[in-house]
Parts: C-alpha cells; sequence; structure tokens
C-alpha cells in the first residue's frame, strides 16, 4: 500500500485557501464599486480632535 503524501495534500489545501482568499476579495471590491459612495458624516461632537488640554 503506497502511504499519503501528506506534502502534496498540504499544498492543495493551501491553494484552495489562497484562492478562496482571493475570490471573498475580489466580491468585496466589487460590492464596494456597485455602492455609490455615500457623503461623509462628521462625528458628533464638533468635528475636532480633543487635544487632552482642559480649558482650552
Amino acid at each position: 500500500m503506497a502511504k499519503p503524501n501528506y506534502a502534496f495534500a498540504r499544498r492543495q489545501r493551501d491553494l484552495a485557501k489562497k484562492q478562496k482568499k482571493e475570490e471573498k476579495r475580489r466580491r468585496k471590491l466589487a460590492g464596494q464599486q456597485e455602492q455609490p459612495s455615500q457623503p461623509t458624516v462628521p462625528p458628533a461632537g464638533g468635528g475636532t480632535p480633543d487635544t487632552g488640554e482642559i480649558g482650552g
């Protein structure tokens, strides 16, 4: 009986994982392109970053 080729099996799993990840990335990019860009809403609280200064 032939022994299993674990290196080949691992390589196939890695290739499948890489292909699945690439497909997910492409779907994500396609979804971003389909959606119209929405206007950005400034954050609540005046829109200025907190500098840590007190009273000023």
